[in-house]
């Protein structure tokens, strides 16, 4: 966890907004699962390393929404916890079975919520 923690902080510092933050991760993630997933043959190597930065990451979203003190709403906070569950289990899903084309549901979740978070849904 001390990479994605690292590498939180490291954007901290460029950005004003938490949720521009927020949105960042999430693009950085996804970009290190799409560029496995495009270079599937030569990059298979990294399917590892692209996983576990973005379930560290996720379990940073999680452990926050799931904190009596988060500010956030209730509905809010369950969602991000759903969403977190999902993202666990179906990596677990690609670990056990890896396929190029199971990544693409972890990219797209990640790009979605960037989106949404940059304020560009």
């Amino acid at each position: 966890m001390h990479n994605a923690a690292k590498a939180y902080g490291t954007v901290a510092q460029q950005t004003a907004s938490p949720r521009e933050l927020e949105a960042q991760l999430l693009l950085r993630a996804a970009s290190r699962l799409q560029n496995v997933h495009d270079h599937w043959d030569s990059q298979r190597s990294s399917l590892d390393h692209a996983l576990l930065f973005n379930r560290k990451l996720w379990t940073v979203f999680m452990t926050s929404a799931t904190n009596s003190e988060n500010p956030l709403p209730a509905e809010v906070r369950q969602n991000i916890a759903n969403i977190g569950l999902f993202v666990m289990n179906h990596t677990l899903t690609v670990m056990g079975n890896p396929q190029p084309e199971r990544l693409r549901s972890l990219i797209n979740i990640n790009r979605q919520l960037a989106a949404g978070l940059s304020g560009n849904a």
